[in-house]
């Protein structure tokens, strides 16, 4: 008897549940399949074999690429320029050298275990592929705490300047939102009446949601904090005064208040123990002479059968050539701009049409005086006047006497902090970011290390700019543009990294993208060897 596809996938729901159900129904089609579940890697081993692929850029994506590549038996040879892997992914340690492209360099002279990731510095739990590789390569990983209700915000216009706890700002604000929303309700003066039940359900919810007293006012909550602890005999607790409306309205919170709401920032965080290049030394250690190091890219050429790249080894500074079947492409977009090639001339133009924003970073060694004076375990404080806008708490060696503190992080083009003359004015810019939230302690920092990615060799800034304003000679937004033309393979060249994703500026969108290369290449090689086998068998 037949059985059609509903009575089927019935069948089937009841026999595995709503998972079974979902997988059957993707693979009959009827259910397009997401782009973070089509994600994993399904290559067979061996099926590469023969196969050579130069990978240019030893950061995520080229590392990714060259460690799923050999799994599959490819013949992979990744050329680094600097002498170390990771690309962006960078952490400064004491005797750590940051060279700028004009010369200028600095060197930390900080604590032996001290340390700050220059580039990314947490890994969100839903990015689940950098994470398994993390669980793959034995990369030890810690909570980063990326929020904290005891870190601060402060903004020049409201409570004279003084820095105000996030979770008397967060709560206060409920409070008194949740007060007026209540009288709107009693009064019914909404637009659309409420039933009689969902009047009296809302106004439950909203005696709980902003601690309001029996009447529906607000008087202040234990959960903003308190001026008083409570301790034995007759040392009760008492509340802090809450802050009035018309204060939170100009101090212009909420971009701070709401950090912690945007998906990709919401607990819980992790990182690597040890800093974030455990992870590309990680797998550096997998592939060991598959990279080469200290190979600067000098051209990209296409053959008839593959590609042809010319590099330095800038130790020896001897010109070499490789030749392969395949090329990823793994190198910043800014680089490529500075690179001989022979693209095709839709990839030149989007090269051309792109620009890169240039984040920065300051971070100072200190005594743990957030700890020690403020109770701010991790997190960041937000600053909502002035050139610098947040302070980092460090999230390792909680409790120790010294940490380094990261004291402004943004975009430095178009901003007021990179308009400022020169590094000795940022490093007074971040002092006074400091300063502002915590009064007395500018001093205690020292041994500044900044880092301008615009600046780096071998970088030149450190994502795509998405906005048009960052897109030269284009009036579409860079998805809409120039990323449609990265996603496709020029002949045998195929292109990776975070801008060949929707997770610009993410070491997962950058390992997702690899993914994609891979699999194209595997298809293109599978069908080559399939259209090889029929020519045979027709001679």
């Amino acid at each position: 008897m037949g059985c059609s596809r509903r009575e089927f996938l019935m069948r089937v729901g009841r026999a595995g549940g709503y998972s079974a159900a979902f997988l059957t129904m993707q693979h009959l089609g009827l259910m397009e399949v997401p782009e973070a579940a089509a994600a994993s890697l399904a290559i067979e081993p061996g099926s590469g074999k023969g196969t050579r692929i130069v990978i240019l850029g030893g950061g995520i994506a080229g590392l990714v690429a060259a460690y799923e590549m050999g799994k599959a038996g490819y013949s992979c040879t990744v050329l680094e320029a600097r002498e170390r892997p990771g690309g962006r992914n960078w952490t400064v340690r004491n005797g750590t050298k940051i060279e700028f492209k004009d010369g200028t360099t600095q060197i930390a002279t900080w604590e032996d275990d001290s340390y700050f990731n220059a580039g990314p510095a947490r890994l969100p739990s839903i990015h689940k592929t950098v994470l398994g590789y993390c669980r793959e390569l034995g990369v030890p990983l810690e909570v980063e705490v990326n929020t904290s209700r005891s870190s601060l915000l402060q903004s020049d216009a409201a409570f004279g300047g003084k820095a105000i706890e996030q979770r008397q700002a967060i709560n206060d604000t409920r409070g008194h939102v949740s007060e007026l929303l209540a009288k709107c309700i009693r009064q019914n003066v909404l637009d659309q009446e409420f039933s009689k039940d969902d009047r009296e359900r809302m106004l439950t919810f909203l005696r709980t949601y902003g601690d309001l007293k029996p009447d529906y006012s607000f008087a202040g909550s234990d959960r903003s904090g308190v001026a008083k602890f409570p301790g034995a005999g007759s040392e009760a607790e008492v509340l802090r005064a809450p802050l009035d409306m018309h204060s939170l309205l100009n101090a212009n919170f909420w971009q701070g208040m709401m950090f912690e709401e945007m998906l990709d920032m919401q607990a819980t965080m992790f990182q690597p123990v040890g800093g974030m290049d455990r992870i590309p030394y990680a797998f550096a250690k997998k592939l060991g002479d598959v990279v080469q190091y200290s190979s600067c890219i000098k051209e990209i050429r296409k053959t008839v059968q593959g590609v042809k790249v010319t590099y330095t080894d800038t130790k020896t500074c001897s010109a070499k050539m490789i030749e392969a079947d395949y090329c990823i492409c793994a190198l910043p977009i800014s680089i490529l701009k500075t690179i001989p090639n022979d693209f095709s001339p839709r990839i030149k133009q989007a090269i051309n049409d792109v620009g890169y924003d240039s984040a920065y970073k300051v971070a100072w060694e200190s005594p743990r005086f957030w700890e020690d004076k403020y109770n701010i375990y991790g997190g960041l404080s937000f600053v909502v006047n002035g050139p610098v806008n947040l302070v980092w708490y460090p999230s390792w060696k909680l409790f120790s006497e010294t940490g380094v503190v990261v004291a402004g992080y943004g975009v430095e083009n178009y901003s007021e902090f990179g308009k400022l003359p020169n590094v000795a004015a940022k490093l007074d810019a971040s002092r006074a970011a400091v300063e502002k939230l915590h009064p007395g302690c500018g001093r205690e920092l020292k041994n500044p290390m900044y880092v301008n990615w615009g600046e780096i060799p071998y970088n030149l800034g450190s994502w795509v700019g998405r906005a048009p304003s960052y897109v030269t000679g284009h009036t579409l937004e860079y998805y809409e543009g120039p990323y449609k033309e990265f996603i496709q393979p020029d002949d045998r060249i195929f292109f990776s990294g975070d801008h060949c994703s929707h997770i610009i500026g993410w070491q997962e969108g950058a390992a997702l993208a690899s993914h994609r290369a891979i699999r194209m290449i595997s298809e293109q090689v599978q069908m080559a060897k399939v259209s090889g086998t029929t020519k045979l068998q027709q001679g």
